[in-house]
């Protein structure tokens, strides 16, 4: 007798393969790659953050400041207040003017503290 070797065979299309690798990819663990490289991303994401929420603070203030200080020294019947509208508005100018070097000078400081680990984990990745 004749022996009949029945098998089914199917194979996914190249559109499913790839879907089913980005699934797959999600419950896979970590290489250390990986990892390194989300550190180095968090690290480098980290230099600006703080210096950016401190200068949009100052800034945002200061140009608050600014406003008072002109409606003080501007509106008609409030010349009692047109000494200190002129001093609140100077002081208003100086914050929103130094709202961006407060920027850099955060930013150096930041960078210069994370560069050893930044660099450490470069080369890792690099090698």
């Amino acid at each position: 007798m004749e022996e009949k070797n029945e098998t089914f065979s199917y194979t996914y299309s190249a559109k499913e393969q790839e879907e089913i690798k980005k699934i797959r990819d999600k419950y896979a663990a970590p290489t250390k790659e990986e990892i390194s490289m989300e550190q180095l991303r968090l690290l480098d994401a980290g230099t600006t953050r703080a210096a950016t929420v401190v200068s949009l603070l100052v800034g945002i203030v200061s140009s608050l400041l600014f406003g008072v200080g002109m409606c003080c020294a501007l509106v008609p019947g409030w010349e009692t207040y047109l000494i200190p509208g002129i001093v609140i508005g100077v002081a208003g100018i100086i914050g929103v003017a130094a709202a961006y070097p407060i920027y850099t000078h955060m930013v150096k400081r930041k960078r210069a503290k994370l560069a050893p680990e930044i660099m450490r984990l470069s080369e890792e990745l690099l090698k």
